[in-house]
């Protein structure tokens, strides 16, 4: 099954004899139908050797884990209304809320495995997820990474690592109002401070990963959604753009995959509350005047707690 990136360059294959810690569950995944996967790796390493990634497929590959533990995700394809392909779900862990689902293979190409973040109660995992090619079996290992993460709404990443300078980053958005970020040194977290202002927002993906800057997708609890471009360096303060100013209150969860090689981007948003969502095409982002196309209802039940974006470690988003 597929799943998208999460944005810290976990993806060493020292990952592997990771164990698990207690209180965290290790779950014996299920059989998947559709071994696809090593597909989803060639195209996208084919596209990165070629600098295109962002004319790859226009579909919104997104993922949400159910109280359960479980996951599925589902290719979404633009249309009115839209397509949704969904796969065979496998067992994970519960979270609250998740990165980005990367997928990768090691060095040998005899592995493939997807790895990322997420929040379990008050504590930030990582995980990586190996994919047994010969029976579809996925096996999550989990490790803590630290503690301290209650306050914390959403989680969201960045993968900036096939050019240099490289940079992955974690995004925390809190409820004291303030918006952190993180950067991997090792196995650990270095806090790089935090930006106020976010009071008023609600969720977040990225949709820019540049060597200079990140950009995340954000909205508001009154409906808004707006750009937030992040500058790498240390002291920069985040540019905000107003993109619309109503219509996207009801998302808990977002998602951002890149479509078409002028940077434009499909954007997913779940409401948890009822367990629905709707897929958005935007032109690259500018502001008020990033062009829109709603299409509307997606025919799949969204039965998670938490909502995330499935991508593979080559794709770089590109659309602000």
């Amino acid at each position: 099954m597929k799943l998208q990136r999460l944005a810290l360059a976990l993806a060493g294959a020292g990952l592997f004899a990771v164990t698990a810690v207690s209180g965290s569950a290790v779950a014996a995944g299920s059989a998947d139908p559709k071994p696809s996967v090593k597909t989803k790796v060639a195209q996208a390493k084919q596209g990165a050797s070629v600098k295109s990634a962002a004319a790859a497929e226009c579909a919104s590959w997104v993922g949400w884990v159910r109280a359960d533990g479980s996951v599925t995700a589902s290719d979404i394809s633009p249309a009115k209304p839209p397509a949704s392909d969904p796969w065979e779900n496998f067992q994970f862990v519960g979270v609250r809320a998740s990165g980005t689902f990367y997928l990768n293979e090691n060095a040998a190409q005899t592995q493939l495995y997807y790895y990322g973040l997420f929040l379990q109660g008050g504590n930030l995992y990582r995980h990586t997820t190996t994919i047994n090619m010969n029976t579809n079996v996925h096996t999550p290992v989990a490790t803590k990474v630290g503690s301290g993460w209650t306050s914390f709404k959403t989680i969201a990443t960045s993968n900036y690592t096939l050019m240099k300078p490289r940079h992955s980053y974690l995004y925390g958005l809190n409820a004291n109002g303030s918006l952190y970020r993180y950067s991997q040194v090792g196995t650990a977290f270095k806090s790089l401070g935090s930006f106020a202002g976010f009071k008023s927002f609600k969720a977040m993906t990225v949709v820019s990963e540049t060597a200079t800057y990140d950009t995340l997708l954000m909205t508001t609890k009154a409906g808004a959604l707006y750009t937030v471009r992040i500058p790498v360096t240390a002291t920069a303060k985040p540019v905000l753009k107003l993109v619309r100013s109503t219509g996207f209150a009801a998302y808990e969860g977002l998602t951002a995959h890149g479509c078409g090689v002028k940077g434009g981007s499909l954007i997913v948003g779940v409401d948890h509350d009822t367990d629905s969502g709707d897929q958005y095409a935007f032109s690259k982002f500018n502001g008020a005047a990033t062009a829109m196309t709603a299409y509307g209802k997606i025919p799949q039940v969204f039965d998670g707690t938490a909502t995330a974006p499935f991508t593979t470690y080559w794709h770089q988003l590109v659309g602000e």
